[in-house]
């Protein structure tokens, strides 16, 4: 099945973009321990196809089918999915063999699977069994939260909103990549901080406004790659009294202003800690990573990205989870304990041996599988003997390469690629896709990808962003009243209100209330995280070469570790 490689990068180009792209060494290793070909997409297209998959943000109201229910979904009931809450789906309450068929030699792999894809009930949202999920219903792709409001991706949180990414935090509003965080607000790749307020890439540190890259440091306001300090303002010193006199003449301040004063000074070219041989962005405490972002406790993996619970092990083409995974290729939303999973997506909780399968958990040597809990030796949703299983796995995979699946623009399918785009469950400008890898309705369906038309919601406004409002107001967002056209490439809501808990912790803090919906303040907050792409540059100090996700053309001074080290540290 696997092809001899020469130890050397190869060139090919990739069958979608056209692009030319490198089969390395250490990726030639990695196919053979998988026993699978190399791909014929590039990393960039291989990662957007994946994301295709993923609706993170896009929540609909709907009733269980099976219970009748009230919950929130990430689809509209029955287009075309049968959707049932998490409960039901989890529960032993129907049948997933119901929906098995025998494997037809005569038609593509990838047809057959859609047709299963498409029947098999949907998990209203994507949260995993005994979650332990607490008043904390508008929420996706979450575990153990108490009192949490329209956070995603996000897991043991407490009283957390408006925010994703966020791991065992507490008291955390308007947040993006914080972990072990309590009463923070917008602040962006932090950990370990104690009120912190507008503040990026910063850990143990409390009590600090407008600041990036701090470290152990304490009552800082408008400060850049300070380690244990205290009382600074803009990294001068001052008294304790000069401090607290001084901040409050700074009432008013803004982030614009404090991202100024920080591009005077250096900047490392990664967001990372105590990593060896590691290259991408936003990776602590890992080792042998490369083109991989937002990692922790990873080890030998490449093309990765939001590994969020660690470890993880042996991953190529990975997008987010983890919880102890090993040897996963090409494959999504898939974690705890899984192992040898093969393009497959939402494997959860000791998955082992699984390829071309969605939505399963519990379950080994699975082939083109949905849904399946407690499961094994299964093809198509059939229950097959050990032995015909092992027979029939390998005539499937060269029937694959014999006769491709073709999508509507004559892309091919053969063995070794994730789902085309076209199978996705949502439009593509509903799902994570379209975030990474932006495009206008007319460029996808001109790529054979559907799409879902904007529609304004029914908001009534009571006030105007720019006005003195409370807690019965429904907001006019600021970004939808100077350009609604533009407003509606973001999905925002055209309106807003507070919630309690929201407006207790604005005034807690002295913080001023917010003049942006949910969605507009997140599409806003992800412009201060680095893209999730590479670039070769030279330090600005020693001019080193470095690879880095701080573009040529980009305004900060980037330096090399070495150089950072001795000018910072």
């Amino acid at each position: 099945m696997v092809n001899s490689y020469q130890m050397e990068t190869q060139a090919k180009t990739c069958q979608n973009c056209k692009k030319e792209f490198p089969i390395e060494p250490d990726d030639v290793s990695f196919y053979e321990m998988m026993h699978v070909p190399a791909p014929t997409f590039c990393p960039d297209c291989r990662l957007q196809r994946r994301l295709s998959y993923r609706n993170e943000r896009a929540l609909y109201k709907i009733k269980c089918a099976l219970c009748s229910k009230d919950t929130f979904s990430i689809a509209e009931q029955g287009k075309p999915f049968t959707m049932y809450c998490a409960d039901c789906w989890y529960g032993d309450d129907w049948d997933r063999f119901q929906y098995g068929r025998d494997y037809d030699f005569s038609r593509p792999f990838m047809a057959q699977f859609k047709e299963l894809y498409q029947v098999v009930p949907v998990r209203a949202r994507f949260v995993t069994s005994g979650a332990n999920l607490v008043n904390s219903d508008f929420t996706n792709l979450v575990s153990y939260l108490k009192n949490c409001y329209l956070i995603y991706n996000s897991d043991y949180d407490e009283y957390c909103s408006y925010g994703n990414e966020i791991q065992s935090s507490k008291d955390c509003i308007d947040c993006m990549m914080v972990e072990t965080c309590e009463s923070c607000y917008q602040c962006l790749n932090c950990q370990k901080c104690y009120r912190a307020f507008f503040s990026v890439d910063c850990e143990s540190s409390n009590d600090i406004w407008f600041s990036k890259n701090l470290s152990g440091c304490n009552d800082c306001f408008g400060c850049v790659n300070l380690r244990k300090k205290s009382y600074h303002i803009f990294n001068q010193p001052y008294t304790k009294e000069a401090y607290e006199k001084k901040i409050q003449e700074l009432k008013g301040f803004t982030l614009a202003k404090a991202q100024e004063f920080w591009l005077q000074h250096p900047h490392k070219y990664i967001h990372g800690r105590q990593n060896t041989n590691v290259s991408g962005d936003y990776i602590n405490h890992s080792k042998d990573v490369r083109n991989t972002f937002v990692a922790t406790e990873a080890q030998n993996c490449k093309y990765c990205m939001w590994l969020l619970i660690k470890p993880v092990k042996d991953c190529w083409d990975y997008t987010e989870y983890g919880d102890g995974a090993e040897r996963v290729i090409d494959s999504l939303t898939s974690g705890l304990g899984v192992s040898d999973v093969r393009y497959s997506s939402f494997m959860v909780k000791e998955v082992y041996d699984a390829s071309y399968s969605g939505d399963c958990q519990l379950s080994k040597n699975i082939f083109g599988c949905v849904g399946l809990k407690n499961a094994q030796y299964c093809i198509l949703n059939k229950q097959y003997s050990k032995e015909e299983y092992e027979a029939l796995v390998p005539k499937i995979i060269q029937h694959m390469n014999d006769m491709p699946y073709q999508d509507a623009k004559g892309r091919e399918y053969k063995y070794g690629e994730f789902f085309p785009i076209e199978m996705s469950r949502f439009a593509y400008n509903e799902t994570n896709a379209q975030e990474f890898f932006p495009l206008t309705k007319e460029q996808a369906l001109v790529k054979g990808y559907r799409w879902k038309d904007f529609e304004e919601k029914a908001h009534m406004p009571t006030k105007k962003w720019d006005e003195a409002y409370g807690l019965n107001d429904i907001v006019l967002c600021q970004a939808w009243d100077e350009d609604s056209t533009k407003a509606q490439e973001h999905n925002c809501t055209k309106a807003f209100r507070l919630t309690d808990y929201e407006l207790q912790f604005y005034q807690r803090f002295d913080l001023p209330l917010p003049r942006q919906c949910p969605n507009t303040r997140h599409f806003e907050r992800s412009k201060l995280r680095n893209p999730f792409k590479l670039w070769d540059r030279t330090c600005a100090k020693c001019e080193a070469p470095i690879r880095t996700s701080y573009a040529p053309e980009r305004p900060e001074i980037v330096y090399c570790e070495e150089c950072y080290q001795g000018e910072v540290m």
